[in-house]
């Protein structure tokens, strides 16, 4: 009984926090939107669920400036950092 309650304290420590969340398509058609209105791309692949919106990692923008974008749920930007 001890060994199966220890194996599942350490599966739960080591599991992650949460499963990686899918981006359905048409969030992300509507985030590539967001991004051509501002003269940017990016890779869908870095698109991040976060608990609050989504993070938009390596946006390449015109001018070859590279960002990190972070977007509320509704899709507004809340802040950009450069990388």
């Amino acid at each position: 009984m001890k060994t199966t309650i220890a194996a599942g304290i350490i599966a739960l420590i080591a599991a992650p926090a949460f499963a990686e969340a899918h981006v359905d398509a048409d969030t992300v058609a509507r985030i590539e939107a967001f991004l051509a209105s501002i003269e940017c791309q990016m890779d869908p692949d870095d698109i991040e669920v976060e608990e609050d919106g989504y993070d938009l990692d390596d946006v390449i923008c015109k001018g070859g400036n590279q960002f990190d974008i972070k977007l509320d749920k509704e899709l507004n930007e809340v802040s950009r950092s450069a990388e």
